[in-house]
């Protein structure tokens, strides 16, 4: 059996540092988020990503699949249709998301303030 391996991100060459690298991603964190309600089509998550831009969003996610994190649907219609959802491992990456996704809405105030001060000070 083979040993296993324990993973540091805190060692240069820890693979594990590439994950993380890609959940910290802003637009890979709100996919990843918009993704907890279900399968959406790929306009519909445009939409609900505010800002993103069709490359950038094509390009999302085909790394977030590619890790593991969401799985794509295409269905051989005219037109086609293609849906995306989280994989029961991106399902487990969705509640800590969500939850920093709440903690910047909440604290979005005090960290303005904070760089009010700062730029005036400097």
């Amino acid at each position: 059996m083979p040993e296993k391996r324990e993973f540091n991100i805190f060692t240069a060459d820890c693979p594990s540092r590439t994950s993380l690298d890609r959940i910290a991603n802003k637009w890979a964190a709100m996919v990843v988020v918009a993704l907890g309600t279900g399968r959406m089509r790929f306009g519909d998550l445009r939409t609900a990503v505010g800002g993103i831009s069709p490359k950038v969003l094509t390009d999302t996610l085909k790394n977030l699949a590619r890790d593991g994190l969401v799985t794509r649907h295409a269905y051989p219609e005219i037109p086609p249709r293609v849906e995306y959802e989280l994989t029961a491992l991106g399902h487990t990456l969705h509640t800590p998301l969500r939850v920093l996704g709440h903690w910047a809405e909440e604290h979005i105030r005090e960290v303005l303030d904070a760089r009010e001060i700062y730029d005036n000070r400097h």
